[in-house]
């Protein structure tokens, strides 16, 4: 079926580069109106077109659905980019939080199938484990925002079984072998349930072979580059993610 994107462009040049962004939101909440600002400055920053995907979410539509989706939409932009002026053939992928877990899963899924090749994984305060033992949600349980409350919900609302999330397009962490994924940049916050998985998987990806850039913002809390324009880490933070996806895709970066 159809899913919808929206498309940023910083200037008009013919054949971009592109950035295919999944929004976060526990894969049941989040839109591309949510993440517009994100997305605007991703490619004036980077030089590079932004595809932000409307995934279908649940609790209407559980997993698989939205990692479906997605790898779908980057399959189209890769196999079509001509058709919205981009280069299929640089693209990158990314997000945060729930986005951040799609990214890696399409990353994983374009792997197993051969296609699309992929440059860059951006994997902002990820969720790639069905698990919530870690000490970063023992520290972070509640009082900074996302808590185990509300990821214990996510997850109910997203898998139609608890076994599901074992799966490794389910909890990215679980799978058995990580060796010839693309490079990634994996962002973790300090106050944030999420840190040590999302650390944890970057650890794995470096194991494995693949080159990791891994940096953990102290002070703030789960979603803070969603806040560039009023937190300074925040807009670090961003800064990086689109420094780190034209330096992927050889762009020429502009300036917001």
């Amino acid at each position: 079926g159809e899913i919808p994107v929206r498309i940023y462009r910083p200037n008009d040049e013919p054949s971009l580069p592109a950035y295919v962004h999944f929004h976060g939101g526990g894969w049941v909440l989040g839109s591309i109106d949510g993440d517009d600002r994100t997305c605007r400055s991703i490619a004036n920053r980077s030089g590079c077109a932004v595809v932000s995907v409307e995934y279908r979410l649940a609790p209407e539509h559980k997993y698989p659905a939205a990692p479906d989706d997605c790898y779908a939409a980057t399959e189209w932009v890769a196999r079509h980019g001509a058709e919205i002026g981009v280069d299929g053939s640089r693209i990158a992928i990314g997000g945060g939080s729930a986005g951040g877990n799609l990214a890696a899963v399409v990353a994983q899924i374009a792997r197993d199938r051969g296609s699309p090749a992929i440059a860059l994984q951006v994997l902002n305060y990820p969720v790639t484990d069905f698990s919530f033992d870690t000490p970063s949600y023992r520290e972070n349980a509640e009082g900074f925002g996302l808590g185990l409350r509300n990821m214990e919900w996510y997850w109910e609302q997203y898998l139609d079984d608890p076994a599901q999330g074992s799966e490794p397009y389910a909890s990215p962490l679980r799978a058995a072998d990580l060796a010839g994924l693309p490079p990634a940049l994996v962002v973790t916050a300090e106050h944030d349930p999420l840190r040590d998985e999302g650390e944890a998987y970057a650890q794995r990806l470096q194991a494995a072979g693949v080159p990791v850039t891994c940096t953990r913002y102290d002070g703030v809390i789960h979603g803070f580059t969603l806040q560039a324009h009023t937190e300074p880490k925040g807009d670090t933070g961003l800064t990086q993610i689109a420094e780190a996806v034209r330096l992927a895709l050889n762009a020429g970066a502009l300036s917001d």
